[in-house]
């Protein structure tokens, strides 16, 4: 049952569903990002109450490393948050193509000449004009089928990581033990947060699909050639930005796991996590940096996609 209902998350919703019903996707979103603020505040509470304990040595390393993982652990929540909320995105997308679809069949004119096909350019880059709705991207594919694992497998990790944290802030402070968990600490829970930057680029990725899908529906079911935006640069470098950072994320981890080997020398394991620490933030911005260029897409197509209805009501074709 439970992967039943995690197969429906996001799905296009039947035609009998009523569009006017709350969404169940923003109230669960909205939650969560509560739970995450919430959580995020306590470890800046705790970091406060650390730092001023820091000369009197009241544990505050302890301190440390509990509210790290706490609230790396809140910023992902966060990111889940933002995920549903995109989920929600996706299900109004879908009862969008269907309103539209349906009003164009009462609003639409009548042609003046066939529209040729081939390749034509809009105000907002090039475009094909075919016969038939043209078949998914491989990127969308992938993106529909991967955006649920990252997001699962992005909330294991960051649970791993949470919990090893507490396993941290219990050992000797500058011991080897100590130093271990540092390092599982930070790359578990810098991998969590790649992968659920990465479900979240994928969602984006999906809401593209769902764009280009129910653009070309609409047309075709229209008994018209479809127009289709050709895959901006953009949204190019959107892919190659968020790839790059996905692996980045996973490298990290991995290295983290290698300096485990280096915990007994407390001058080299300090060298390995001095430049790890940047490498991972910068796993990070790039994804965030293709996740900004996936935004400037979506509101491409959607320019693209509100001229085209106009052509369609004006000229019927």
């Amino acid at each position: 049952m439970a992967a039943i209902a995690l197969a429906g998350l996001g799905a296009r919703p039947g035609p009998t569903e009523d569009h006017r019903r709350p969404s169940a996707y923003r109230k669960a979103g909205l939650i969560l990002a509560v739970i995450g603020l919430m959580g995020a505040t306590a470890a800046s509470i705790g970091n406060l109450v650390a730092a001023a304990g820091i000369d009197a040595g009241n544990g505050y390393r302890e301190t440390l490393a509990w509210t790290f993982g706490l609230s790396t652990f809140s910023f992902g929540v966060i990111k889940i948050a933002i995920a549903v909320i995109l989920m929600g995105i996706i299900v109004r997308l879908w009862f969008r193509v269907d309103a539209v679809r349906e009003s164009l069949h009462r609003l639409r004119g009548h042609p003046e000449r066939p529209t040729p096909t081939g390749v034509v350019k809009t105000d907002w880059g090039a475009a094909t004009v075919t016969d038939d709705i043209p078949k998914p991207l491989f990127i969308h594919r992938m993106a529909r089928f991967m955006w649920l694992p990252m997001l699962a497998m992005g909330a294991m990790a960051l649970t791993v990581g949470l919990v090893s944290s507490w396993v941290w802030a219990a050992q000797t402070p500058d011991s080897e033990a100590g130093r271990q968990a540092a390092a599982v600490t930070q790359g578990v829970e810098f991998l969590g947060e790649a992968l659920l930057l990465s479900g979240i680029a994928f969602l984006l990725g999906t809401i593209l699909a769902g764009l280009r899908d129910g653009g070309g529906e609409v047309q075709s079911d229209l008994g018209l050639p479809v127009t289709t935006l050709k895959m901006p640069v953009t949204a190019k470098v959107f892919v190659a930005l968020m790839m790059t950072g996905m692996m980045a994320g996973m490298a990290q981890f991995v290295l983290y796991l290698v300096a485990l080997g280096q915990a007994g020398d407390p001058a080299s394991f300090s060298a390995w996590s001095n430049w790890l620490g940047p490498f991972r933030e910068l796993a990070l911005g790039l994804i965030l940096a293709g996740i900004v260029l996936a935004l400037v897409t979506i509101g491409n197509v959607l320019a693209f996609q509100f001229d085209r209805i106009s052509s369609i009501i004006r000229t019927g074709k």
